[in-house]
């Protein structure tokens, strides 16, 4: 954390606070999910394409129309821990609390799966 003082102002307790987070970009910057709204400054088109040139095969798009959104985009290897009928419900749901039309959000999903097996001894 890096204070600053201005050279006139320190006898008025005024003080400025800056904090930095760097980490590396990803590529693509989508994470596990993408949110598109309808009026969205990038559309579903060029996600599409940057998903074609940047990691081809990692990501699904789907056409949603509902709500606030064009598209969500959700990463395939997620659909193999949880229904894709059952993941896209749950991102939809909490996006609409959040999101208007001209949102594009990107989300982390993590998922645990709890698995309990009898065996005969």
């Amino acid at each position: 954390m890096l204070s600053l003082k201005s050279g006139n102002l320190n006898d008025t307790g005024r003080k400025a606070q800056i904090s930095i987070i760097l980490s590396e970009f990803e590529i693509p910057p989508i994470q596990d999910v993408l949110l598109i709204g309808r009026r969205a400054p990038i559309g579903t088109k060029a996600v599409q394409r940057m998903i074609d040139v940047l990691s081809p095969e990692q990501y699904e798009i789907l056409n949603v129309n509902e709500g606030p959104f064009e598209s969500v985009v959700i990463r395939k290897s997620l659909s193999r821990l949880v229904t894709q009928e059952k993941l896209l419900s749950i991102i939809l749901e909490e996006g609409h609390k959040v999101a208007s039309e001209t949102a594009v959000l990107k989300a982390q999903i993590n998922i645990v799966l709890n698995i309990n097996v009898e065996v005969d001894l």
